[in-house]
């Protein structure tokens, strides 16, 4: 063992999340690069380590420190050293200097003790010498509080997002209620808290336990979907997670209750912010719901010059759509894969145009944006591009996190979001608070798709509530008719038995049951068959399966795929991030929304010409260039927005080879492969298959047991989310 003491000369890299960190040390042999765990460094820092040497194959000699002491700084050199690193503010190595020179030794005496004798060196004013003694103390208080921080398992990021909240007072707060840092502090949740208060000696049965445990518990089944529990739920799942028996839940309701965290409707029980949020959103649709009385010989005449100029022929549904969407606030258009949604959507644009209206065209995803724009031959957008996000909108204590709101509403006269399945009750809140009544809205969707990712299910809601009009398109068009995919997705969605003896054209079942092998198919048909059969490129082929784990799971089949759609060279970068191995050429997809996130599009010249926040859950792209000495990785999203993520951010990232078919809702593909063996029946469901088959627009090829894709079209079973919309929305039209 080791034992060496120099000062941190440069931090090469750091991950907050557990404070593993490779600096360079500055000794008296030299420099020496050091690996390890720390509660919190800083460049120029004077420490005394033990370790062990180690020999990387790639960086060479290196001390692997298994302990560390941070020294106060305590020749000339060393306190001019880290006085100058940039630890403290507005000091730069040549005033730092100025500073040794004039106090020698006494310098961190002269700036405890007596920081007004700062302003006796040129270049320090009384206020700076002042804001410097400040620093230098905040930064001994906030080591101290770091390293007490995590004695309790706390990472280095959340213990300084804690320390910044709190300051001083978080000695008294993690003794005496650490359960309210849940409350308090982002990225800090109930199960942390948790953690720290059986370290602290806070019993299990403490009222601030029960109380916060209650909360989370709601919080949690926010995260399925849902808006409310009922009370036996929601005294079931909490007395679970707190190994607690709760005989009588209404004391902790009622302190919940007064502390306005949440808000009780009978036997419903709503965490406050999504209660109001679900009210507010009826009220909204209920002020957009005006109609205008419009004869139907004048709109039918309208119709028919629309079709004359171009072309188009509309059923008697479809011209109902355009009566209604000219007539109302707020209509809704449904209708599965074939029925004409979007020749009825470019009808109302014609319309509406003719009116010499504006229109802005909308889709949750990059994706349902591309196709739409594609389709109509108009721009569309995300509606979150659509709304100019520029915060986070999914934090509760920030304004809307949308330039677009209340006080800014979209100027325009009418708006048509497409894709209206994947509209979580959040988005559809904010999209709301930026139109102003009179403005139309048409909602386009298909209710037989999956809910939305997020809470709620907004349009299966609003339909329900049987306030607005909607127009349901089910007549399948002679030309989507020729096609399998969309003849195969109704009887799907209608329970009606499919014949598998693979004479079609676009629709194909291979009847196999040995995991390894359907893998084995599908490689051969994303790599070979498919690109060539739809003239489109490997990448473009979407793998989809029903799960995350298992033997056809997400995880297992992108470790895979990428190994024979990517496989290893000798230029091509790689990057390990945890258990993922990143490459460049890789085809990726972001897993959370990130606000933050710039993006740029630049010609091949390298000059900007577009550039903007944001990036999205469900969005795909493939690495371009993993760079080592930037220590980022850059993306190219759709549209050619390009990303660089620092390598702290790889854990927004994840392989797309194969994705799971939630997250492919809203996209299409050329062709799509879907894995099938058996899986859990709540999963396996009809609607799931219907959602997966829809994806393709030319091919799909479904490999595995035909047995598991009877049972699919058999099960019936939705997941029932607990939303109260529908209701809402009848309270005020009542």
């Amino acid at each position: 063992m080791e034992e060496i003491k120099g000062y941190v000369e440069h931090i090469v890299y750091r991950n907050e999340e557990n404070g593993y960190t490779v600096f360079n040390l500055n000794n008296e042999d030299g420099e020496l690069t050091c690996v390890g765990k720390f509660h919190y460094i800083e460049e120029g820092e004077l420490l005394e380590l033990e370790g062990e040497y180690t020999v990387h194959k790639l960086y060479g000699t290196q001390l692997q420190v298994s302990a560390s002491r941070v020294c106060a700084p305590e020749d000339l050199i060393s306190i001019e050293r880290y006085l100058g690193s940039g630890a403290i503010k507005g000091v730069g190595a040549a005033l730092a200097g100025r500073i040794v020179k004039k106090f020698k030794e006494e310098t961190f005496r002269i700036i405890e003790e007596e920081p007004e004798r700062l302003a006796e060196v040129k270049g320090i004013s009384e206020r700076k010498a002042r804001e410097i003694a400040v620093q230098v103390e905040e930064k001994k208080e906030m080591r101290e509080a770091m390293i007490y921080l995590q004695n309790y398992g706390i990472s280095t990021t959340l213990a300084a997002k804690i320390y910044q909240h709190y300051g001083q007072n978080v000695y008294r707060v993690i003794e005496n209620n650490p359960y309210q840092i849940a409350d308090h502090v982002p990225g800090v949740g109930f199960k942390t808290a948790d953690e720290i208060a059986s370290k602290v000696g806070i019993h299990t049965d403490s009222d601030f336990r029960i109380r916060s445990g209650i909360f989370y518990t709601l919080q949690e089944s926010v995260m399925e979907g849902h808006i409310y529990l009922h009370k036996k739920e929601l005294l079931y799942r909490a007395g679970e997670l707190l190994g607690v028996r709760i005989t009588d839940l209404e004391p902790y309701l009622m302190d919940l209750s007064m502390e306005k965290k949440i808000v009780v409707k009978e036997d419903r029980i709503y965490a406050s912010h999504y209660y109001y949020m679900e009210l507010n959103t009826a009220k909204m649709l209920h002020d957009l719901n005006t109609r205008d009385e419009i004869a139907d010989v004048v709109l039918l005449h309208r119709i028919h010059e629309i079709e004359k100029n171009t072309g188009m022929q509309l059923d008697e549904m479809q011209q109902k759509a355009v009566m209604e969407a000219a007539r109302n606030g707020i209509m809704v258009l449904t209708g599965g894969p074939g029925t004409g949604k979007t020749t009825t959507i470019n009808a109302m644009i014609h319309f509406f145009e003719s009116e010499g209206m504006e229109i802005a065209l909308a889709a949750p995803t990059g994706r349902a944006a591309k196709r739409m724009t594609e389709t109509t031959g108009y721009e569309a957008q995300t509606i979150h591009r659509l709304l100019e996000v520029n915060g986070n909108p999914e934090e509760e204590d920030t304004p809307s996190g949308f330039g677009r709101n209340a006080e800014n509403p979209l100027e325009t006269d009418a708006i048509i979001i497409d894709e209206m399945s994947m509209v979580d009750l959040p988005l559809m809140y904010a999209l709301l608070g930026a139109i102003v009544p009179g403005t139309r809205l048409i909602l386009v969707g298909d209710r037989n798709q999956l809910p939305s990712v997020g809470p709620g299910s907004v349009l299966k809601d609003i339909i329900a509530s049987k306030c607005f009009p909607v127009v349901m398109l089910t007549k399948i068009f002679r030309q989507a008719g020729e096609s399998d995919i969309v003849v195969n997705a109704h009887k799907i969605n209608q329970g009606e038995p499919i014949v598998l003896d693979n004479k079609s054209m676009d629709f194909f079942f291979l009847k196999r049951q040995d995991p390894n092998v359907i893998i084995s198919i599908a490689i051969t048909l994303v790599q070979q068959k498919m690109p060539k059969y739809v003239h489109a490129k490997p990448y473009d082929i979407q793998v989809l399966t029903p799960m995350r784990k298992g033997l056809l799971g997400v995880e297992r089949l992108n470790r895979i795929l990428q190994e024979y759609l990517n496989p290893s060279q000798k230029n091509k970068k790689e990057k390990e991030y945890g258990e993922r191995l990143f490459r460049e050429g890789d085809k990726v997809m972001q897993i959370k929304n990130n606000y933050q996130l710039e993006w740029e599009v630049s010609t091949k010249y390298g000059m900007t010409i577009d550039k903007g926040q944001g990036v999205f859950n469900g969005d795909t792209g493939i690495i371009r260039e993993i760079n080592t000495y930037e220590e980022t990785v850059t993306v190219e999203f759709d549209e050619q927005r390009k990303v660089k993520y620092p390598y702290q951010l790889l854990d927004e990232l994840e392989l797309a080879y194969a994705i799971t078919i939630h997250k492919a809702q809203g996209s299409e593909y050329p062709a799509v492969v879907i894995p099938l063996l058996q899986g859990p029946r709540q999963l396996y469901t009809r609607n799931l298959l219907y959602t997966a088959v829809t994806r393709a627009k030319q091919c799909v090829t479904l490999v595995g047991s035909e047995t598991v894709f009877q049972e699919m079209i058999r099960n019936t079973h939705e997941q029932n989310r607990n939303t109260s919309l529908a209701e809402r929305i009848q309270e005020f039209i009542d």
